[in-house]
């Protein structure tokens, strides 16, 4: 199919139909190259980021994605009423649909992307796999059928040979994606695969192929313009994956030698080719570490597309704009050169410690550290904005650069180092850990890396040292003092003149919740021009100065600088020594711990439940599924904490429950 040189033209007004980071990413360049911007949002957004940096900002709808992101009459307008010419529609929502694309034609919009036709031909994974086959691009043996009886799917599974993956579709993102070993597991597979697929993507068409053990992800970025020209700008590797989801990105592919990258690129081109492809996209393979076999082409801009800018030289963004102005190609395919290596991590508001749950919230505190020479930040938030449960939980992306890939690692972990969020619970300690791991260096990874090894990446520092106990004393004094400049001075300021005599404070810090916690007894001396701490019987000389954001603290003979937030009597403590949560405990406050009790089964964020997996009565081991939310467009099951009965469930299928709502009561088996 040849591309309608009408639908390409060149346009003043460009309205990004998304949020988040990718809306800030595409209007950063559109500004750039001297457009005007249109933001849109709903009404969770409407303090959001990407509306205060476009030019102009028109509200869709409702919070919920179908009532505003996903309403393709209400974009339309937004686009007359704003004047906007042209739509990007950013990466997920309506990214990959033809529905929406046609929409823009038919408005006489142009569309930022490949044509209504060629989304069809390679946005149906089945579809896309069959015209691969034709265009003679290796696959996975699979089923990719339009028959999706349970029967069908049953016996295709049978000839494939176990173990299979089953796959939405229309999906992406892994939802809608499970991966079955056992002939009794895929009913319940099947069943919960095509409901989340029909919520994420009102699609539950499914696929079954063969699923590659130990494999590796390899995926090469092309872009096509309306000329017939197209080209490769090398591969990446996303083989550091959970549940299906990308974590970390890196380019070129360390798996992959010159001959290998020669090949696979030859490869994506020929599958991009098959539908004469127009824009940016991507061709995703597999490799069993031997061959590479196609999975999908997504027919967009991909999460990950910075790490190729950086090892390319190239905007993206700038050359999809410039593909829909109907200009060609700034670069032949001989012209591109591949220069240093990009690693990229993916910051979300979720907690790792428990099962990677989606965290809501007001961002308290957000720094990130500079970008300099190899690093850069892709940020969708900012201190003091809301993360709402209604969209996907991603905060920024941390990218670095450097010659080797070694010390691109090194740039990587150093840049998230040096980035506090608060208020939300990140992931930011998990993807150090990630980045930093032994094997993960020597590129001895799969896809399964990481759930093999969660229990170690997702450890809380096991070593509570002085410095962090100093770091917390003085966090808390620079704070008096920040309070005191404005309220007038304190009679525990360290800097309190005394005739005689030195002054003695106690901090009381506790770590840890509940029976599991540590306590920490510190006494601060202060008075005639020094200090000391005494911390577990001994004296060391203590001092602290602020220094911009951070803390010069002295102890004995050391210097470090350290980070710190507090909230009430909550700390937070950055040390070279990693991330520690304190409690300030207050010696008069009576203080008592408070908690839902562990027979409880309670909503951890607002959600939907859209499945009961046991009934009233049931007799259930520990760890048992009691039901199904789905909060931010991921499925999260709810299990039973021990062995008992369940004794009540107190919710239905379709009921939308907020965070800390009781759902269901386990009793526990008698001794």
């Amino acid at each position: 199919m040849m591309a309608n040189l009408a639908l390409y033209r060149r346009f003043r007004t460009l309205l990004i139909a998304n949020r988040g980071e990718i809306a800030c990413r595409v209007i950063r360049t559109a500004r750039a190259m001297g457009l005007r911007t249109v933001a849109v949002y709903s009404e969770a957004d409407a303090g959001a980021l990407h509306v205060s940096e476009a030019d102009e900002a028109v509200l869709l709808g409702p919070a919920r994605a179908r009532d505003s992101y996903l309403n393709i009459a209400r974009i339309i307008e937004a686009a007359r009423q704003t004047g906007a010419e042209a739509v990007h529609p950013g990466y997920g929502f309506l990214s990959e649909s033809a529905e929406f694309a046609q929409a823009c034609a038919d408005a006489g919009l142009v569309f930022v992307g490949p044509t209504p036709e060629m989304i069809t031909a390679m946005g149906s994974k089945s579809g896309s796999k069959a015209l691969m086959e034709k265009a003679g691009v290796p696959l996975v043996p699979g089923y990719h059928g339009a028959a999706q009886d349970d029967a069908t799917l049953a016996g295709a599974a049978d000839r494939i040979g176990f173990p299979v993956l089953v796959k939405a579709s229309a999906g992406g993102g892994g939802r809608g994606m499970r991966v079955v070993r056992k002939a009794d597991e895929l009913s319940a597979a099947i069943v919960s695969a095509k409901r989340e697929a029909k919520a994420a993507f009102g699609d539950d068409t499914l696929l079954i192929e063969r699923y590659v053990d130990n494999p590796r992800h390899i995926e090469v970025q092309i872009v096509g313009d309306s000329h017939g020209n197209l080209v490769s700008l090398f591969e990446r590797e996303c083989t550091l994956q959970r549940r299906h989801q990308k974590v970390i990105e890196e380019a070129p592919s360390p798996t992959l030698d010159a001959a290998q990258r020669d090949k696979v690129c030859e490869a994506a081109r020929r599958a991009a080719g098959a539908v004469n492809y127009v824009g940016a996209g991507t061709i995703e393979f597999v490799s069993d570490g031997k061959d590479v076999f196609f999975i999908e082409m997504n027919t967009r801009l991909q999460v990950e597309h910075p790490v190729t800018e950086l090892i390319s030289g190239v905007d993206l963004v700038e050359w999809q704009l410039r593909v829909a102005f109907g200009e060609a190609l700034p670069l032949k395919q001989d012209q591109l050169r591949l220069n240093g290596h990009a690693i990229e991590a993916r910051v979300y508001a979720e907690n790792p410690a428990k099962n990677f749950m989606p965290s809501v919230g007001k961002i308290t505190t957000w720094r990130t550290p500079a970008e300099v020479d190899g690093l850069r930040i892709d940020a969708g938030y900012r201190g003091g904005d809301s993360v709402s449960p209604y969209y996907d939980a991603m905060l920024a992306k941390v990218i670095a650069w450097a010659p080797t890939r070694e010390a691109a690692i090194d740039r990587l972990d150093r840049g998230l180092n040096e980035t506090d969020v608060r208020g939300v619970v990140t992931n930011i300690p998990f993807l150090s850990a990630l980045v930093t791991h032994p094997e993960v260096r020597a590129n001895a990874i799969d896809t399964g890396f990481i759930e093999r090894h969660l229990a170690a990446l997702t450890a809380a520092p096991s070593t509570l040292g002085d410095l962090e106990l100093a770091a917390a004393v003085a966090a808390i004094l620079r704070g008096e003092d920040d309070v005191a400049k404005t309220e007038g001075p304190s009679p525990w300021r360290i800097s309190g003149w005394m005739p005689v005599g030195r002054r003695k404070r106690s901090f009381l810090f506790r770590r840890g919740q509940g029976h599991d916690h540590t306590d920490h007894m510190i006494e601060l001396t202060y008075g005639g021009g020094s200090s000391t701490l005494r911390i577990e019987g001994r004296e060391l000389a203590f001092a602290w100065a602020a220094n911009g954001d951070g803390i010069d603290v002295s102890l004995g003979d050391a210097r470090a600088r350290i980070h710190a937030v507090i909230d009430g009597a909550e700390l937070y403590v950055r040390t070279r020594n990693g991330r520690f949560e304190l409690h300030l405990v207050d010696p008069f406050g009576g203080e008592s711990e408070e908690a839902v009790g562990e027979d409880k089964i309670v909503a951890p964020l607002p959600g939907t439940v859209v499945a009961l997996l046991a009934e009233q009565g049931a007799k259930l081991e520990k760890g048992a599924a009691i039901l199904t939310l789905e909060v931010m467009k991921m499925e999260q099951t709810l299990r039973a904490p021990f062995a008992g009965t369940l004794k009540t469930i107190k919710c239905k299928v379709g009921d939308i429950v907020q965070e800390g709502a009781e759902l269901a009561e386990v009793e526990a088996e008698e001794e």
